[in-house]
């Protein structure tokens, strides 16, 4: 489609989904258990109703919703109802403390604030201090002031352009100040049409919906391809393993991530036979381990799409719906998606050749809210985005992902990728899984440690074990100076092994004795 034409008519992506709902009539949107809680017939009532009275609480078109409260119905509702008044939805993890909201609302300049009604009077004071928000509840049970006023009215539809924001999604903040990536209705259409076409979404599929709704993830991936063919999503409000089996014999699709797969697997009720109806499970936001990809494939005759995106961007790649899927790699970039693997300093790397990944197309964000600085940073001249994913690709344009290039350890002068270092520790009997990390080195720079999760079955010297078994695997330089054993890896809301936080514990392991 010709970009500037897309932009001069309207392309709120919520009027293509009341549109499809239109047709989809009568049949279930959301169902919790054995209850329609949403048909299609209601969606544009609905959010036109909410969307009303967003309005009626003084937002206006352009305008910032931060919204913080539980994954529930009406949050999808809100959702699409701040979308269809044009507004810009910002999203926010349940876990973020008072402290953390003030920042996000001091940035984010919103109109209005919605939050659990428990939460109400430890946010009331941040919100005075903004100076113009107005501060609302929605409670998980329908409860809160947000809906104790709906009014009968319903909202018209905001038109909106291609490059009108649709929502802002803040980043971990692992390193620094959080930034809010500006997404676009466009963004958002674009990738929602590339995966409805690329994984066959049909208005008969079922989706067993276990994510969270502050996510690109829960948010777009998983709603949006439902919502663009008129799916049916069965609503889970959390991840209870033995819930979401009993849903696979009525289902089709599922989307999760890596967590998610391996508490499947220590469940008996994982069968062939429990997945017989399902025909599709994506996995995402985190590394999958090969090995949980094999064992799923051996448990359920299914092997998992494994997806790479990132909040600032979509989806990027997948692995095929029909055709090889193979353990370990994200697949090849999206239909109208460019990827390359580059030099620190922007030169393309051969094939094979490890280097940051970077992406040019329609699902790249329009930039960092409030920050011109950090967005030209992270943009080459050409408009590529610079992702910081340390990835190689093949012949073939396969992408495989190696790391973080904030994760690249530098030990006497190499480069050191901590991803082939966990693939060749996890296959070793007795581990579960591990993280490897760089910290502080007076000899070498940086010093190579793998913390390490146990299995029940793994011996009393386990760290020997794993030293004996990377022997004549890995080159002397990669192969961890430490071992440390832990009970679990620190994981986000997402399921990535926040390596920071790892980094930050073993700091000082080197510094009394180098070598």
């Amino acid at each position: 489609m010709d970009r500037t034409r897309a932009d001069m008519t309207d392309a709120n992506i919520v009027s293509t989904f009341l549109a499809v709902a239109g047709r989809r009539g009568a049949r279930p949107f959301l169902m919790e258990g054995d209850r329609c809680v949403l048909a299609y017939a209601d969606l544009d009532r609905e959010t036109g109703r909410m969307a009303a009275r967003l309005r009626a609480l003084g937002a206006a078109t352009g305008d910032r919703i931060v919204v913080q409260v539980d994954k529930s119905p009406q949050a999808v509702v809100l959702y699409l109802a701040a979308v269809r008044a044009g507004l810009v939805f910002v999203p926010l993890n349940t876990a973020y403390t008072a402290d953390e909201l003030a920042y996000f609302v001091g940035n984010a300049d919103p109109a209005v604030v919605v939050c659990r009604p428990e939460d109400a009077a430890a946010l009331a004071g941040i919100v005075a201090a903004s100076g113009r928000a107005r501060l609302a509840t929605l409670g998980a049970d329908g409860s809160g002031s947000l809906l104790d006023e709906m009014p009968d009215e319903i909202a018209p539809l905001a038109p909106r352009r291609a490059g009108d924001l649709a929502c802002i999604l803040y980043t971990s903040g692992t390193t620094g100040r959080s930034k809010g990536a500006m997404l676009t209705h466009g963004n958002l259409m674009s990738n929602a049409r590339t995966l409805r076409d690329l994984w066959g979404w049909t208005p008969d599929d079922v989706l067993v919906h276990v994510l969270p709704i502050y996510h690109v993830h829960g948010l777009f991936v998983a709603l949006h391809g439902a919502l663009l063919v008129g799916a049916t999503v069965l609503f889970h409000r959390g991840f209870d393993p033995r819930a979401a089996i009993a849903d696979f014999t009525r289902a089709s699709m599922m989307m999760g991530v890596p967590t998610h797969y391996t508490r499947l697997l220590a469940e008996p009720g994982l069968t062939r036979e429990t997945c017989h109806a399902m025909r599709l499970f994506v996995s995402g936001s985190a590394p999958l381990l090969a090995e949980t990809h094999r064992q799923f494939t051996d448990r359920t005759g299914h092997a998992i799409l494994e997806r790479y995106g990132m909040t600032e961007t979509g989806m990027i790649t997948s692995n095929p719906l029909e055709g090889d899927r193979v353990p370990g790699t994200v697949g090849f970039p999206l239909p109208g998606v460019e990827v390359r693997i580059a030099s620190p300093e922007g030169q393309v790397a051969a094939a094979g050749t490890p280097g940051v990944l970077e992406v040019r197309g329609p699902n790249v964000f329009a930039g960092y809210w409030q920050m011109p600085e950090k967005t030209a940073e992270e943009f080459r001249p050409d408009r590529f985005f610079i992702t910081g994913d340390i990835a190689t690709q093949d012949g073939d344009g396969r992408v495989t992902l190696v790391g973080r290039a904030k994760d690249l350890i530098i030990s006497g002068g190499l480069n050191i990728y901590p991803k082939e270092i966990e693939e060749a520790i996890d296959v070793i009997p007795g581990v579960e899984e591990s993280a490897v990390i760089g910290v502080p080195h007076a000899d070498f720079g940086e010093g190579v440690v793998a913390v390490v999760v146990a299995g029940p079955d793994a011996a009393a010297d386990l760290p020997e074990t794993i030293r004996q078994g990377l022997e004549g695997r890995l080159a002397r330089f990669k192969q961890p100076r430490a071992i440390v054993l832990v009970p679990a890896l620190p994981r986000n809301a997402m399921g990535k092994v926040q390596k920071a936080a790892l980094r930050e514990s073993c700091k000082d392991m080197f510094a009394a004795t180098p070598g």
